[in-house]
C-alpha cells in the first residue's frame, strides 16, 4: 500500500530560533503592555525590583521544574546535622527528597535508601538523638537563611552519601537591565504579564489597566504552570488494591 503524503505549501521561514529577551527588553515590553513610557533610570531600577518580587512570589507558588537542582553530601562520622547547599547562585529554598547512598561510584553495589521526612514534632519526641546507626529519618528545619538537615540514627560510616534534590533561588534580574532572566521561555509571556501588572500597579496613571492585566497574567501564568510539569506516563494495573 503506498504511503499517503501530505502536502504542505512552501514557505520562508529564518531558520532560527534564537530570540531571548534580556531583562531590560522585558521591562520596556511590560511598560507598553501597561501604557507607559521609561523616561528615568529610576524606571528601570524600580521594575527590576518588582521583577525580583515576582520571581519570589513565583517560587512560593510551588515547585518549578528548571529550579530542581541534585546535591551530594559526604557523610561525616558521627554528625547528625548537616547545612543544605546555600552558595549563591545555589541556594536551597526546600527540600523534595534525600536518600542515604551507600557504596557510591560501585556499579554492582551502590544503593539509595530513601530517608522518610518527619516533623519537628516527631523529631523532638525521638528520645534518645544520639543514637547511632544508619539513618532512616530526616528532619528538615528551614531557618532563616538556611536550612538544616538532621538525619536519625546519626550516621558512622563516612563512606555513605547524603543525596538530596532541591529547590534552587532564582537568581535576581541584576543591575543595568543586560542580564538574561533565570525563567525557560515558556515562562517568558506570564513573566512580561506579571511584570506590567505589578508596574501597572504603582502608577497611578496606568489604574485604569490593572485588572486587565492582571487577568492576562493569571492566565499566561496558568498557561505556563500547566506546561511546567512532569510527563511521567500514567499506568493502571488491575488488582491493585486489596
Amino acid at each position: 500500500m503506498p504511503v499517503k503524503k501530505f502536502w504542505r505549501p512552501s514557505v520562508a521561514t529564518s531558520g532560527a530560533v534564537t530570540f531571548s529577551p534580556d531583562v531590560g527588553e522585558i521591562v520596556e515590553e511590560a511598560y507598553e503592555r501597561a501604557g507607559l513610557q521609561m523616561v528615568s533610570g529610576y524606571d528601570l531600577r524600580t521594575a527590576r525590583r518588582s521583577l525580583d518580587f515576582l520571581l519570589m512570589e513565583w517560587a512560593n507558588r510551588g515547585i518549578n521544574l528548571w529550579c530542581v537542582e541534585e546535591r551530594v553530601e559526604n557523610i561525616v562520622a558521627d554528625q547528625s546535622e548537616y547545612t543544605a547547599i546555600n552558595a549563591s547562585p545555589l541556594v536551597a529554598v526546600s527540600i523534595l527528597e534525600a536518600v542515604l547512598r551507600t557504596d557510591s561510584g560501585n556499579v554492582t553495589k551502590q544503593s539509595d535508601y530513601d530517608l522518610a521526612r518527619i516533623s519537628r514534632d516527631t523529631y523532638m519526641s525521638i528520645p534518645s538523638k544520639l543514637t547511632t546507626g544508619r539513618p532512616t529519618q530526616i528532619y528538615v528545619d528551614r531557618q532563616q537563611g538556611s536550612i538544616k538537615l538532621n538525619l536519625w540514627p546519626v550516621p558512622t560510616d563516612a563512606t555513605q552519601k547524603l543525596v538530596y534534590t532541591y529547590i534552587r533561588r532564582m537568581q535576581d534580574g541584576g543591575p543595568g537591565g543586560t542580564y538574561d532572566p533565570d525563567v525557560p521561555s515558556r515562562f517568558w509571556p506570564a513573566l512580561v504579564a506579571g511584570l506590567a501588572y505589578n508596574v501597572a500597579m504603582k502608577k497611578p496613571e496606568a489604574a485604569n489597566r490593572v485588572q486587565m492585566l492582571k487577568q492576562v497574567y493569571d492566565e499566561q501564568f496558568q498557561y505556563a504552570a500547566d506546561e511546567d510539569r512532569e510527563k511521567a506516563p500514567l499506568r493502571l494495573y488491575p488488582g491493585g488494591y486489596s
